[in-house]
C-alpha cells in the first residue's frame, strides 16, 4: 500500500484547459484524476459539459465522470463519497490523485467539511420530487417550518430547496436544528491547488470557438434526446447549454442568437467561477496555463 499518495487540484474556469493539463500531468504522474464537474458526472450530457473524449478517458483513469443518470438525485455529499473511495483505490493500487473541473464548490466542501445528511430513501426522494413540481408552493412550505434557514435561499434555487426538503423529510426535524446536531467535518487538509490564469478576453474568445465546435459535434441533438428521454424536470437539464437549446426548439430565438446566448451565459459563469476560485481558498498558486505543467511537476514529481 502507498502510504505516499500525492494528491493536488487543478481548477480553473471553465475553457481554461484544466481536463488537457490533468491528463498530461496524470500520465507523467502514474496519477488518477477525479473530475469535480457538476455535469460530467452525468451520462449521456457529453457535449454540453465539454466531457472528455473516450481516448482521453481511456488514456488515463477517470473517476467522478458518467457515474448517474440525469435524473438521479445529486449532492455534494455523494462526491464526497466518490473521493473517499477513489482515494482507497489509489492508496491499494498505488497511484497519486489530481482533482480538476470547474465546480470548485466541490473541492471547497472537501477542504471546509460537509454535514452529515440524514439516510434518503428512494421513498422520500420520490415524494420529495412530486412536492417540487409546485415549487413555489413547496418553499412556502419549508419557509414556515424554518423560517431561519430558508430565508437564505432564493424562492427560486430548486437545487437547495430539494436539499432541504430532503433532510426535513429524512430527519424529521427542521435543517437549522439538523445543521446544528451535525456540524462539519473536514475531508482533507494541506492539498496544493493551482488555478490557471487566463486573462478574460483570451477566455471569450476559446468559449466562442468552443461553442461554435459544440453545435457542429451534434449539441442540438444532444439535448433533444436528453429532452425526449428525461423530459425537461431534471435539475440537470438546467444547465447552460441545454437551456438555450431548448429556447431554439421552442422558436424563441434563431439559431445564431441560441450560439450568442450559450457563449454569453458561459462566459457569465467563467467570471463567476475565477471570482470563487480567488475568495474562497488559501495559497493557492496562480499561473498561466503555459507555465502550470513545469510548475506542479517540479513540486510533486520530486
Amino acid at each position: 500500500m502507498n502510504s505516499a499518495l500525492k494528491q493536488f487540484a487543478i481548477i480553473g474556469s471553465t475553457a481554461s484547459g484544466k481536463s488537457d493539463l490533468a491528463i498530461k500531468i496524470a500520465q507523467k504522474m502514474d496519477a488518477y484524476i477525479l473530475s469535480i464537474d457538476s455535469l460530467s458526472i452525468y451520462k449521456e450530457i457529453d457535449i454540453v459539459s465539454a466531457k472528455p473524449s473516450k481516448k482521453e478517458l481511456l488514456s488515463v483513469k477517470h473517476f467522478g465522470i458518467d457515474v448517474l443518470n440525469p435524473n438521479d438525485y445529486f449532492s455534494v455529499d455523494i462526491f464526497i463519497s466518490i473521493y473517499k473511495q477513489v482515494v482507497s483505490l489509489c492508496k491499494q493500487e498505488n497511484k497519486n490523485l489530481i482533482i480538476v473541473g470547474g465546480t470548485s464548490f466541490y473541492l471547497k466542501s472537501l477542504i471546509d467539511g460537509l454535514s452529515d445528511v440524514p439516510p434518503i430513501t428512494q421513498e422520500i426522494s420520490s415524494y420529495v420530487k412530486t412536492k417540487m413540481r409546485e415549487l413555489e408552493k413547496y418553499y412556502e412550505e419549508l419557509y414556515k417550518l424554518d423560517a431561519n434557514y430558508m430565508q437564505h435561499i432564493s424562492a427560486t434555487d430548486s437545487y437547495r430547496i430539494e436539499k432541504m426538503g430532503l433532510i426535513y423529510e429524512a430527519s424529521g426535524i427542521t435543517p437549522t436544528e439538523w445543521f446544528a446536531q451535525n456540524p462539519p467535518k473536514s475531508i482533507i487538509q494541506n492539498l496544493d491547488i493551482y488555478n490557471i490564469d487566463v486573462a478574460r478576453d483570451i477566455l471569450r474568445q476559446r468559449i466562442t470557438k468552443r461553442t461554435n465546435a459544440m453545435v457542429g459535434r451534434g449539441l442540438i441533438d444532444e439535448v433533444c434526446f436528453l429532452e425526449r428521454k428525461y423530459t425537461r424536470l431534471p435539475h440537470a437539464m438546467n444547465a447552460i447549454g441545454i437551456v438555450e437549446v431548448l429556447e431554439f426548439l421552442d422558436g424563441k430565438v434563431d439559431k445564431e442568437k441560441m450560439i450568442e446566448n450559450i457563449a454569453l451565459h458561459t462566459t457569465q459563469l467563467a467570471k463567476r467561477q475565477q471570482t470563487f476560485n480567488r475568495t474562497q481558498f488559501e495559497n493557492v498558486i496562480n499561473a498561466p496555463l503555459e507555465d502550470l505543467e513545469e510548475i506542479i511537476l517540479k513540486q510533486h514529481l520530486l
